[in-house]
């Protein structure tokens, strides 16, 4: 199975250089100081399941290099997703599974105003990743869980081939048959989770350890199922309750995405994260001030240093 990784950051990396480590036919999409890395030293994965060198690795600075694929695993930042759907038009219309394992649950609706409706399954990842240093991904925790599936609910050749493709690789992966749900449910648990701790500036142990701290990252998640169960998500009233649970049994020192961009002067997340919150509220007629209070606390550093 030939697999594109369009982002060969903490996700992409980690997840491409498993399957690649297990024979899969992984190509890396990459830029600037992480695609020179990757040609020169190849690609290491620091990690509690196992480290893992690659050298070579195959690489490619536009997907446009590419001609054909049997899947593309998206794994930018959501302000690129607008560009690559268009990037992505040509290998979609010959025939790849477009999977995006970005954050949010607006990410599909957007690749599908480009890219045939056929072509798009449903994806979302569990996983605490960054780039160490060019070419080295860390992975914190032991928690690296892939959920995909298509839309509508049917079974597919391509789902069970990268089913297959990720078990082999030693990956704890699902074939779901109703991907619109755990799409959300990670929605709910990020957005209170990467809202606190760039709120903060702290990792997720001493967000739980005070009350206060503790009750937004709660508020937070309430919201998200508010929204989402209006909008028709079948989500349990009492999920953010089991989210706030989960929190509790993560390593203190696990952090978001969003707190360690922030930490490095990098645009953020937040306007599809608590962002999108916000403006689902607004729309449906339901309050949402913590995620509201997030936002003004962030929106300084939305496009990072400048």
């Amino acid at each position: 199975m030939r697999i594109v990784i369009l982002g060969s950051g903490g996700v992409g990396g980690y997840f491409g250089g498993r399957l690649a480590a297990a024979g899969a036919d992984v190509i890396f999409v990459a830029r600037g100081a992480q695609l020179a890395a990757l040609r020169s030293n190849g690609l290491t994965i620091v990690s509690s399941r196992g480290n893992v060198h690659l050298a070579p690795v195959r690489t490619a600075q536009s997907i446009a290099e590419i001609e054909t694929a049997d899947l593309v695993m998206i794994c930018v930042k959501l302000w690129d997703t607008e560009t690559v759907a268009r990037s992505l038009v040509p290998i979609a219309q010959r025939g790849a599974a477009i999977v995006s394992f970005q954050n949010g649950v607006q990410k599909d609706d957007l690749l599908r105003k480009y890219l045939p409706a056929d072509a798009v399954m449903g994806g979302v990842c569990y996983i605490a990743a960054t780039i160490s240093e060019p070419g080295v991904i860390g992975h914190t925790g032991s928690i690296q869980r892939l959920v995909f599936g298509e839309y509508g609910g049917r079974r597919s050749a391509r789902g069970e081939a990268f089913l297959q493709a990720c078990l082999k690789a030693g990956i704890d992966a699902e074939l779901s048959d109703g991907i619109e749900t755990p799409i959300w449910e990670k929605f709910v648990f990020l957005v209170g989770f990467s809202g606190t701790t760039a709120r903060f500036g702290a990792p997720i142990g001493p967000i739980r350890e005070d009350p206060e701290k503790r009750a937004l990252l709660l508020e937070a998640m309430r919201e998200v199922v508010s929204v989402g169960r209006a909008r028709g998500v079948p989500l349990r009233p009492e999920f953010a309750q089991e989210r706030l649970a989960f929190c509790d049994t993560l390593p203190a020192q696990t952090t978001s995405s969003m707190h360690v961009d922030l930490q490095r002067g990098k645009p953020l997340e937040l306007p599809w994260l608590s962002g999108a919150v916000v403006d689902f509220g607004a729309e449906l007629g339901i309050a949402t001030p913590a995620n509201a209070a997030i936002v003004a606390a962030l929106t300084p550093y939305v496009h990072g240093r400048q």
